[in-house]
C-alpha cells in the first residue's frame, strides 16, 4: 500500500468530525432525528418546495444544500481550484442521478444519512451498509473493465457558475418569497433548524468537504481498488462523532424498530443502497461529492444534481419512496417499506445501472477481460 499523506488524512478526519457535529447540532436545533444532514432527503424537500412533487410532508427549501454548494464554490475561488469543465456524458449522468435518488429514497437516505443513522444505533442502516459496499464493489468491477463516460473539457465561466448561481437563486427564493413555495406543516419537512444557522453550518461543511475531498463512496472505492484508507477515515470519523454525541444526549437507540423516519424492510434497504453505491461509483462520487464538485465548476456534476432532484420528484409523484415504520391507532407496530411500484422501480434502476455499466466499458477492456 502506498504511503499516505498525513496532512490530508488529518483534514479528512477533521472534516468527518465537523460533519458529525453539524448533524448533531442541526438535529438539536430542529432538523429531523437521525437526519441532521441528508443530501437525498434535503434535495427531495427542495423538490417539494418548488412544487415538483405534491407530498405535503416533505416540502421545505433546505438551506443546507445551497450552503454546501456555495461553501465549496467560495473556497474553490479562494484557492484557485474553481475550474469550469463539462461534456462527460451529461445525459447519462442525469439518468444515473435519478437512479441514485430513487434507490436512496427507497432506503430513506443517502450514504451520509446512512452513517448518521448508524451513529444513532439504527440496525437497518447497518444492514443497508452491506448493500452499499456491495454496490461500490460492483462499480469497481466495471471500473477495472474500463468503464468510462469520457473525459470532460474546459468550459466557460457561465457553465461552471451555473450551479452556484442556482443555489443563490434558491436561497433568495427561500428568504424572500415563502408565499410562493411549499412549506410542510407536519412531517419531516416541518422539522428544520433556523434557516440562517443551517446555511452558515453548511457553508463551513461545504468548504471543508471541498478541501478534504470527503466522499462516502470514494472511501470504500479506494480501499477496494488501491488499499487506500485515506477517505475512509472521514467515513469512520462521522460515525464515531455521531455515536458519542447521541450517547451524551441520550438519543442512541440500538434497534431495528422505532427508528425515526426509517423502515425495517431489509431487502429493499439493501437493494436501495446497492443502487446508490454502484451508481455513485460510476458518477465519480457520492451525492455530497456531486454537490461539492458542482460548486467547483463541474457542469456534469451539476447535471447529476438536477437528475437527483428530478428523481426525488418522480419518487414521490409515483409513490416509489419508502414509507417509515409506524404505530397504528390500536398501538400496533406496522412495518413500512416500499410499494409494489417502488419495488418495480428499484429493479428497473438496477437494470438501468447495469446497462450503463456494460455499454460504457471500453471494447479493448472487454476483450482483455
Amino acid at each position: 500500500m502506498k504511503k499516505l499523506n498525513g496532512k490530508v488524512n488529518i483534514l479528512v478526519i477533521i472534516s468527518g468530525i465537523a460533519v458529525g457535529i453539524a448533524a448533531l447540532v442541526l438535529t438539536f436545533l430542529g432538523n429531523p432525528k437521525n437526519m441532521g444532514f441528508c443530501i437525498a432527503c434535503f434535495e427531495r424537500d427542495i423538490a417539494g418546495a418548488l412544487s415538483l412533487h405534491s407530498a405535503a410532508k416533505v416540502q421545505y427549501m433546505r438551506p443546507e444544500i445551497m450552503g454546501l454548494i456555495l461553501g465549496a464554490f467560495i473556497i474553490a475561488l479562494i484557492t484557485k481550484e474553481f475550474k469550469p469543465k463539462a461534456g462527460s456524458s451529461p445525459a447519462t449522468r442525469f439518468v444515473l442521478g435519478m437512479a441514485v435518488m430513487i434507490g436512496g429514497l427507497a432506503f430513506l437516505g443517502c450514504p451520509l444519512r446512512m452513517v448518521i443513522r448508524i451513529g444513532g444505533g439504527d440496525v437497518n442502516a447497518m444492514i443497508a451498509l452491506l448493500g452499499f459496499v456491495l454496490g461500490v464493489f460492483i462499480g469497481t468491477v466495471f471500473l477495472k473493465r474500463g468503464f468510462t463516460m469520457q473525459r470532460a473539457y474546459k468550459a466557460t465561466l457561465v457553465e461552471g457558475s451555473t450551479m452556484p448561481a442556482v443555489a443563490v437563486m434558491l436561497l433568495i427564493l427561500g428568504i424572500t418569497a415563502p408565499a410562493f413555495i411549499k412549506i410542510s406543516v407536519e412531517g419531516p419537512g416541518s422539522m428544520h433548524a433556523p434557516f440562517f444557522i443551517a446555511l452558515v453550518v453548511a457553508l463551513v461543511i461545504g468548504a471543508l468537504a471541498q478541501k478534504s475531498r470527503l466522499c462516502m463512496v470514494g472511501g470504500v472505492r479506494d480501499v477496494i481498488l488501491f488499499g487506500d484508507f485515506k477517505l475512509l477515515y472521514g467515513f469512520v470519523a462521522i460515525i464515531i462523532t455521531i455515536v458519542i454525541g447521541n450517547l451524551i444526549m441520550g438519543n442512541f437507540n440500538l434497534s431495528m424498530q422505532s427508528q425515526p423516519i426509517a423502515h425495517s424492510s431489509t431487502l429493499w434497504n439493501v437493494l436501495g443502497m446497492m443502487i446508490v453505491g454502484w451508481g455513485s461509483v460510476l458518477l465519480g462520487g457520492c451525492p455530497l461529492r456531486q454537490l461539492v464538485l458542482a460548486g467547483e465548476g463541474n457542469g456534469d456534476c451539476a447535471v447529476t444534481v438536477f437528475g437527483m432532484i428530478v428523481g426525488a420528484a418522480v419518487s414521490h409523484n409515483f409513490g416509489l419512496a419508502g414509507n417509515p415504520d409506524s404505530t397504528n391507532e390500536l398501538g400496533e407496530y406496522v412495518v413500512g417499506g416500499i410499494s409494489n411500484a417502488g419495488k418495480t422501480a428499484v429493479i428497473i434502476c438496477i437494470a438501468i445501472v447495469l446497462i450503463i455499466s456494460v455499454l460504457n466499458c471500453k471494447k479493448e477492456a472487454k476483450n482483455n477481460g
